[in-house]
């Protein structure tokens, strides 16, 4: 058997997140493997998992195979996974409350729940307009207020001193108002809310394929997002600002659809039916293709994309980590980039004739003669979505070759340097604006290579699919961003050529490497579950994967055992199998349910004991309403108080528990767990044996740890072999 190096495999923890403020460990094996931890009740031991280390180079004999032709352990190219992230839970629980609220709900409360759906959706549409037309003003109004300052100075200065000594003040001045604006939202960014920083697509991207990322759908993240990207934009930095509006109409729609604050601590008692995790993530997804399409106005286009790949930035190296030295970094981009501007505008002799015809805001002569304005500084001297609207319609002999190739090398290695910065920045219109100055290019070449009188060749429509094929191959979209383009453009005759080129990028680019945004993810250590389960992985089974043993609890269990569970530090499980009372402590349990960490605080919270059922003969029954009222902040483990004698009482958890949850035989193969988790949104799969005994779990964790990719694929060749 060919040598495989060490790996490391994640045995048994489940979706678990640790408490605000802790460490983040990655599964990495780089710290010392930690003996088991045990709890012992009743005879019956529960383990609560490990961190293994497997050398795959010792010799693996048939007897440690099982004659199953397998490894134990499977080599993986996932070996690390954030502990920070947890899972959201997509299913809904369908225990005793659940069903007896729908058997009282009639014909009339269903159709209010429908009206109720789109009076949210409306909010929604509304508000991450009100949003975005906030930041195009913003924008406007202050780049108009700096490129006006800039211009001023540049003319007092070309009139008062010698150009070489006088224009120095004005590239200072620019650099200046930059790094000032960069400032500001680097700092409310690093030290108000780093989630806030990039475009936010990826976190947002991974809320929908069923990741809970930390913050990332708070009101102050909105407000620093909102903040950060007019001055990101304004600031002179290769970023835009459709990325960031994605995530601002998430979050918009996190907020509308609950119906209060968590924030401001501010509860409307609107729309509770909605506070929970399947009803909230169709409406961040619906607050997504809202936010998209305000930011670009297509409104089919923006929906489809958000739901298709919604996707963002990434960034090639997390290097910088204290807040400060980020602040400077962002600083130093924004110095660096309005140097490297001015002295390309500068130095270009690119003059072209000011015509009535133009619209140009901020019209620099310089060197040029009356009447004549420079061509370089038109894609510099603007902002990024005006120099692409000038690269799409601007006529022929706008700009020369070499003013399109400078520009385009320029501001490719501009934009590669700011993406990553603790800045809110999104990456459409960057890649749209390089892709567009050298489609120009080559639409110009094409034009110069044929007879003078050609007219075919309009590089204004290079210039289209150029920044479709440069968009296309960073966010590897094909019909979604086809769509975009379309309607972008208002042209549908352009629906073939952009499929084309959108399908090549795509094809082009997945045979080097992956996407950025699946780099980002992987950067983050997130379990993100891809659409496909790993190829040929149908000799795996659920019994590879699962993880074991497992603490399970029983339908009827002592207040005490619960809370020693949910308190200790090993046990950051979110999914309790409940099994049915053993008359011996060697038989196993069978299984007769599911219950969240979630449902076990608000039970502890409110002390749903049966020794206390007959003292609370005159109050209210326990109702869904009250876990919907503790989502999604559930109180943790410590803040519930428990006296001594409270925990030698017993809770019933069979009108709570979910009775039906998903299960899957042992020897289930992978890929039909894979499509299990995907298609239904699990958290947690039970796996049970022939006789519906507990044997293990399956858990996002478990499934992501196993993706494998193109180098993988082989390590997972020479295995079977």
């Amino acid at each position: 058997m060919a040598n495989i190096t060490k790996k490391v495999s994640w045995s048994s923890r489940t979706d678990e997140s640790l408490s605000a403020g802790e460490t983040t460990p990655l599964l990495n094996g780089s710290e010392q493997p930690r003996h088991p931890r045990q709890l012992s009740r009743g005879g019956r031991i529960f383990q609560l998992g490990r961190l293994n280390t497997v050398d795959l180079e010792e010799e693996i004999t048939s007897d440690e195979d099982s004659g199953r032709g397998r490894l134990k352990e499977i080599p993986h190219t996932e070996k690390l996974l954030s502990l920070k992230y947890e899972s959201l839970d997509y299913d809904n629980i369908e225990n005793q409350l659940f069903l007896e609220e729908e058997r009282r709900m009639g014909y009339l409360s269903f159709r209010c729940l429908e009206i109720s759906r789109w009076v949210v959706c409306g909010l929604i549409g509304i508000l991450t307009g009100l949003i975005a037309c906030f930041i195009d003003i913003m924008v406007e109004k202050l780049a108009g207020i700096k490129y006006q300052a800039i211009k001023e100075s540049i003319l007092k200065c070309c009139e008062t001193f010698t150009a070489v000594g006088g224009l120095s003040v004005s590239l200072l001045l620019w650099a200046v108002l930059n790094s000032a604006f960069v400032m500001v939202g680097s700092i409310i960014v690093a030290f108000c809310e780093p989630i806030a920083a990039g475009s936010g697509i990826p976190q947002i991207k991974c809320y929908l394929n069923g990741v809970k990322i930390p913050r990332v759908v708070r009101l102050k993240t909105l407000v620093v997002k909102v903040c950060g990207v007019i001055c990101s934009v304004v600031g002179g930095l290769a970023v835009g600002k459709e990325g960031p509006m994605i995530h601002s109409g998430s979050v918009v729609a996190a907020g509308v659809s609950q119906g209060r604050s968590t924030s401001l601590k501010r509860d409307f008692k609107i729309f509770e039916y909605f506070r929970r995790d399947t009803e909230k993530r169709d409406f961040v997804s619906a607050g997504a293709a809202a936010g998209v399409s305000a930011a670009v106005g297509a409104p089919v286009g923006k929906n489809t994309a958000t739901l298709v790949n919604c996707t963002s930035i990434a960034r090639a190296c997390e290097y910088i980590h204290r807040p400060c030295l980020r602040v400077m970094e962002a600083m130093l981009v924004a110095a660096v980039t309005a140097t490297v501007s001015f002295t390309m505008i500068y130095f270009s002799n690119d003059c072209q004739p000011l015509g009535p015809e133009d619209t140009e805001e901020y019209p620099l002569q310089l060197f040029c003669a009356d009447g004549e304005y420079n061509s370089m500084a038109k894609a510099f001297f603007n902002t990024p979505e005006r120099s692409v609207r000038s690269l799409f319609h601007n006529q022929p002999g706008t700009y020369n070759p070499l003013t399109l190739g400078l520009f385009t090398l320029t501001y490719f290695f501009l934009a590669c340097w700011t993406y990553g910065l603790a800045v809110s920045a999104g990456v459409f219109i960057p890649s749209l604006l390089i892709g567009a100055a050298w489609g120009r290019l080559f639409g110009i070449l094409l034009a110069s290579s044929t007879s003078s009188d050609s007219t075919w060749a309009d590089p204004g429509k290079y210039a289209l699919i150029g920044a479709a094929a440069q968009l296309g191959g960073i966010v590897r979209m094909t019909l979604s961003l086809t769509v975009i383009m379309v309607e972008a453009t208002g042209n549908v005759t352009y629906g073939l050529p952009i499929m084309l080129v959108l399908m090549t990028a795509k094809i082009v680019g997945d045979y080097f490497i992956e996407g950025l945004y699946d780099i980002h993810i992987k950067l983050q250590s997130v379990p993100f579950l891809h659409s496909e389960a790993p190829a040929t992985s149908h000799w795996l089974t659920a019994r590879e994967v699962m993880s074991s043993p497992v603490i399970c609890l029983n339908r009827i269990e002592k207040v005490g055992t619960i809370v020693d569970i949910l308190s200790s530090i090993s046990t950051n499980h979110n999914g309790f199998p409940v099994v049915v009372q053993v008359t011996s402590n060697d038989e196993p349990a069978k299984l007769c349910g599911l219950i969240l960490r979630s449902q076990l605080i608000v039970l502890l919270k409110h002390k749903v004991f049966m020794e206390l059922a007959r003292f609370r003969l005159t109050q209210r029954k326990l109702q869904l309403k009250d876990f919907r009222d503790a989502y999604p902040r559930f109180p943790p483990i410590q803040s519930i108080h428990v006296s001594q004698d409270e925990r030698e009482c017993m809770m019933d958890l069979t009108e709570f528990m979910n009775p039906t949850p998903y299960t899957v035989p042992q020897e289930t193969s992978l890929p039909r767990v894979f499509k299990l988790f995907r298609a239904l949104g699990l958290r947690h799969l039970v796996v049970v044996d022939d006789e519906n005994r507990v044997v293990g779990l399956v858990t996002r964790k478990d499934l992501a740890r196993y993706h494998v990719g193109k180098h993988g694929l082989e390590e997972l060749q020479l295995t079977r072999s």
